[in-house]
């Protein structure tokens, strides 16, 4: 449980920072979402709303030491996966998609948590094992993988399943994954494309990606988002727009602003003086994470910390690379600054565990 002396050894330096990420987004939400003829939208309280839940979240994760969760994470796996079965086939159908579940005045998305449950139980069964992992420890880990990424992809959501991949190859890394069997799943992969985009791919997604190598061939189409993403980010200049003042979100020139492509809006009202402070606020971040992974008393931690800390990062790339027209147009949401609730909460949770391994670094 929580000791009075851990206190002092909480990074409030990265809980600053977070902070100061989920306000910038709030403020982003607020100025996108705002109508002059309706007034002010409700979006950015409910975000406020999550802020704190996820902070609760947060204060959970820390209560309790980080070996606590990974000594039941079979147990979080497995609960993971039912909620994920039950999304499938009992989920609440959004905008043709089978990804939430209703509960009461809100919508969870069970796979956001996902990330949490994948990086607990990969920080388990390659912390308990000794020396670079052999082939069958990458299979075993690698099929622990696949399956919530193969019932995520069926809801569909193949943006979030994706963001599983970074989480797993992260803590086969640090486990001592030797870089000659990552080349070698590269080279699958790019033999697999071919494949994939005969069989796999839906034709939605075919065209995602066509449309991303030339938007121009159905502009008022599939390439609508990336050509008005590009506009946006454009606009914004070195000093931006102002607070409120951007055209592109205001006027919804940009579809869904205030999720996927946040950060269009805020290069568009803030410029590159405003790009800048955020991407240094999330450099910030991911390298005080580092830090914990480093600092870590055990293996274990090290593991934990990279597995959360690679799906954010691998989020966040994603993201800015799309919201400025340089990525497929993805349902990936910005960590911290994007409009969702489950994503706010469970990436603060996640957080908490971040915090929790460099807090406990002391202890035995």
């Amino acid at each position: 449980m929580f000791e009075r002396r851990l206190y002092h050894h909480i990074d409030w330096a990265l809980v600053a920072a977070i902070l100061l990420l989920c306000a910038l987004g709030c403020a982003m939400i607020y100025s996108t979402t705002f109508d002059p003829t309706r007034g002010t939208s409700r979006l950015y309280v409910t975000q406020i709303y999550a802020v704190v839940l996820g902070l609760g979240a947060m204060a959970f994760m820390l209560a309790l030491d980080y070996r606590t969760f990974t000594d039941k994470s079979h147990l979080i796996y497995i609960g993971m996966l039912a909620v994920l079965l039950y999304v499938i086939f009992f989920g609440s159908v959004q905008m043709g998609a089978r990804r939430w579940i209703s509960v009461t005045a809100f919508n969870l998305q069970p796979s956001e948590f996902a990330k949490i449950g994948v990086a607990l139980v990969l920080a388990k069964f390659f912390g308990e094992n000794r020396g670079a992992p052999a082939w069958t420890d990458l299979a075993v880990g690698g099929a622990l993988t696949a399956l919530p990424i193969w019932l995520i992809a069926r809801e569909p959501d193949l943006g979030t399943a994706a963001t599983l991949v970074p989480v797993f190859l992260a803590v086969a890394y640090l486990a001592g994954m030797r870089m000659r069997i990552l080349g070698m799943m590269g080279l699958c992969f790019l033999l697999a494309a071919p494949v994939a985009w005969k069989f796999a791919l839906e034709d939605y997604q075919k065209t995602r990606i066509s449309s991303f190598l030339d938007p121009a061939q159905d502009a008022r189409g599939a390439g609508y988002q990336q050509i008005q993403a590009r506009i946006t980010v454009g606009s914004g200049g070195l000093s931006g727009k102002g607070f409120r003042q951007g055209t592109q979100g205001q006027l919804r020139f940009l579809p869904v602003a205030h999720n996927d492509f946040i950060f269009s809006v805020l290069a568009e009202e803030q410029g590159f003086a405003g790009v800048l402070v955020a991407l240094g606020l999330y450099l910030f971040v991911i390298l005080r994470a580092l830090e914990a992974a480093r600092l870590a008393k055990d293996r274990l931690g090290s593991y934990l910390v990279i597995g959360v800390l690679a799906g954010f990062t691998f989020q966040v790339i994603y993201n800015v690379t799309m919201s400025a027209g340089l990525a497929p147009v993805k349902g990936l949401t910005l960590p911290l600054m994007s409009y969702g609730g489950s994503s706010m909460i469970a990436t603060l949770a996640g957080f908490g565990l971040v915090l929790n391994v460099r807090m406990r670094r002391f202890t035995n």
